[in-house]
């Protein structure tokens, strides 16, 4: 029987074990340490650990590493990386290029997604399972292996394969490391966890994390939001804007809302004044996503010239809104298209 991975161990459950064994609190500092800002492979090379300590966590404990299988390079700079786990599936991240030097890891929460939104190629591998705490992290150590010297991952999205909310308390244990200054010290301003509307979990999300939200919203009616977005039949639109107030309320912090615009469904004019009607309450700002189409798919991209007048109905009406273009396109790396089946 294989040992369990010790990067899938919480802050609280390594404080328990290691307390457990008689040892002093701060010495989980120095393992947090190691594993997560020194990245080391082996106990053997946490130096400041006793050997008696060492030997210990290593029969008890491994330390793993995430496969990198493939890893594909765009035109714009955008990287995505094919993971192969120790079962035997598979996930995709993206670290896309942005400006002023940053870069952003964009991560899978989930093997494939169980919400069924008929636009996004996840979808279409269904649900496999959730990933361990130790795999949601291992995407940005191994990302972050790869990069130059002094470059760093700036920001982190969960906006990869899966529903976050749906591996609730796995994501929430994994962003307390990646907030740690122990581990790897993100801002709450740098990261990001995206859902396509689980009112609960929202509310409750307020209180349990730090850091941003962003809503896949893409309708401004219930009828077309649950055509596309089935989840909409279980927490409709209106029950979404209440679950976004009180997120507003307990945070303070800005929702990011995206509109993913599909050619003759949702990118009229009138679409663009329900929104602003559905968004006045909250505090919020928009990224406006032309769709990202990929063969099978049903769905169209606007012309140009409509994306720029829904923008422009936005803006008019004082909402802080921007164009996002998909990074990764001729990789199938882009918002929609990440999936290994």
């Amino acid at each position: 029987m294989s040992l369990p991975n010790i990067k899938n161990l919480s802050l609280p459950a390594l404080e328990e074990k290691i307390l457990s064994w008689g040892v002093k609190s701060y010495v989980r500092d120095q393992i947090l340490i190691w594993l997560y800002r020194e990245r080391v492979t082996s106990f053997d090379e946490m130096t400041n650990l006793s050997k008696e300590l060492r030997r210990r966590l290593a029969e008890t404990f491994v330390i793993d590493r995430m496969e990198v299988e493939r890893t594909l390079h765009s035109v714009d700079g955008s990287q995505k990386f094919l993971f192969k786990l120790a079962d035997g599936q598979k996930i995709e991240s993206v670290l896309m290029p942005q400006k002023n030097d940053r870069l952003t890891l964009c991560i899978s929460s989930q093997v494939g997604c169980a919400i069924g939104c008929c636009f996004c190629k996840t979808a279409e591998m269904g649900l496999m399972r959730n990933l361990t705490q130790g795999e949601i992290l291992g995407q940005v150590l191994e990302v972050q292996q790869t990069l130059p010297h002094k470059k760093r991952i700036s920001n982190i999205v969960f906006m990869g394969m899966g529903e976050p909310f749906h591996n609730y308390e796995t994501v929430i244990s994994a962003l307390k490391l990646l907030r740690d200054p122990r581990c790897f010290n993100f801002g709450k301003r740098k990261i990001t966890v995206s859902t396509s509307g689980l009112a609960p979990e929202i509310e409750k999300f307020g209180k349990d994390a730090d850091v941003k939200l962003a809503l896949s919203l893409n309708a401004t009616t219930d009828p077309s939001r649950t055509e596309i977005m089935p989840i909409n039949k279980a927490f409709p639109m209106e029950r979404l804007q209440k679950a976004c107030r009180t997120y507003n309320d307990l945070t303070g912090l800005t929702i990011t809302i995206e509109y993913v615009l599909f050619a003759g469904l949702n990118d009229s004019r009138e679409d663009a004044k329900r929104l602003v009607r559905f968004l006045s309450p909250l505090n919020t700002k928009i990224n406006v996503i032309p769709y990202n189409e990929y063969p099978g798919s049903p769905f169209k991209r606007p012309s140009d010239e409509k994306i720029r007048d829904f923008h422009h109905t936005l803006a008019d009406h004082n909402f802080q809104v921007n164009i996002r273009y998909s990074k990764g396109l001729d990789i199938m790396g882009a918002c929609g298209q990440l999936a290994t089946a």
